[in-house]
């Protein structure tokens, strides 16, 4: 495939079949049945970089947790993490740090309420195929306890950002509900994350099991679900991914 040309962010149907090596009415359909996101000018689609990125990505079929993971995550992102148990918890958490890994970001786990040790933690995601000691030496993973509840989350994001301004990096935060909180509270503080996320380069994961999402009633659980940019459910019957998607025009 070409590449695209350095500060190309915009490009028309027939460059992106060149890259490709399709013809333009494969791409026109793509446009035309939503499958590749674009914008109309005029008469003529525009395809943007990152979204032509993202598509190719996607398309690429991955077979491993890791490869799904990081053909859906995008930047800035924040999603909500639903895992079948506390097993299937700690394998979103370590696909989710390898994605980052490979994207050259900056890996960040926090914790808190959690009875285990930070050694305890740093194993599971070693048993999860993450380099850890490396990650460490080379200060590109860090385990960070949370200074309060959870409602101050939005602020050690902001702190995050503040301490890792310039430095080109994207940041990868793994949050998980370890406290119980009643489901106003939580939304709210999601979306003061979401607030933050779409301010720098952010992605963010907050996870917790499907016992807490099964008790909220159908109208509670979509709520949940929209506050976040997209969904991942991991649980012995697969892996589901969805994203919020803006509502199309009639």
């Amino acid at each position: 495939m070409g590449e695209i040309p350095e500060g190309k962010d915009l490009m028309d149907v027939e460059e992106v079949a060149r890259r490709l090596g399709l013809v333009p009415a494969t791409v026109w359909r793509w446009c035309r049945e939503g499958r590749l996101p674009c914008m109309k000018i005029g008469r003529s689609w525009r395809i943007r970089a990152e979204a032509l990125e993202d598509f190719i990505r996607r398309s690429e079929r991955p077979t491993t947790l890791e490869g799904e993971l990081g053909a859906f995550l995008r930047v800035p992102d924040n999603v909500l993490a639903i895992a079948q148990n506390t097993q299937f918890l700690h394998r979103l958490d370590a696909a989710f740090l390898k994605v980052a890994e490979a994207r050259g970001g900056l890996l960040v786990k926090f914790y808190g309420g959690d009875a285990v040790s930070t050694d305890e933690l740093r194993a599971r995601l070693v048993n999860g195929g993450l380099d850890v000691e490396r990650l460490e030496r080379e200060g590109r993973f860090y385990l960070r306890a949370e200074r309060g509840p959870s409602a101050v989350r939005a602020k050690e994001l902001r702190q995050l950002l503040s301490e890792e301004a310039g430095s080109g990096r994207t940041i990868w935060v793994t949050f998980d509900w370890a406290e119980q909180v009643d489901l106003e509270t939580m939304l709210r503080q999601q979306q003061a994350l979401t607030e933050v996320t779409n301010s720098g380069q952010l992605v963010v994961k907050t996870a917790l099991l499907e016992e807490v999402a099964n008790g909220w009633p159908p109208d509670a659980r979509r709520r949940a679900r929209t506050a976040h940019s997209g969904t991942i459910w991991l649980s012995e019957d697969g892996l589901l991914l969805s994203r919020v998607r803006p509502l199309p025009e009639i």
